[in-house]
């Protein structure tokens, strides 16, 4: 390949050694590189598309919470009670 160059800037960022540890960690959460977490939390916060999706998951929230909590519930109800030979 001759002359390959790409569009992408390079920068520098300083930040706290458990920040930048909490990042790569959710960068591997999520199955990408630490460089694309950070490129996709800028285009997602500088697009709206955070707030778009914050809105949208309080909506739903908002308009079915108490059926969500009720499902929860419902849902542990057969692991709250004392099994039988578990320690109290």
């Amino acid at each position: 390949m001759w002359g390959v160059t790409s569009t992408k800037k390079q920068t520098q960022v300083r930040l706290e050694e458990d920040v930048l540890a909490a990042g790569k960690a959710a960068a591997a959460a999520r199955r990408l590189d630490f460089n694309k977490y950070i490129e996709r939390l800028i285009i997602e916060d500088t697009t709206g598309a955070r707030a778009a999706g914050m809105t949208a998951a309080q909506r739903l929230i908002d308009e079915h919470g108490t059926f969500l909590d009720d499902l929860e519930r419902q849902l542990d109800a057969p692991y709250a009670e004392t099994q039988p030979g578990a320690a109290a």
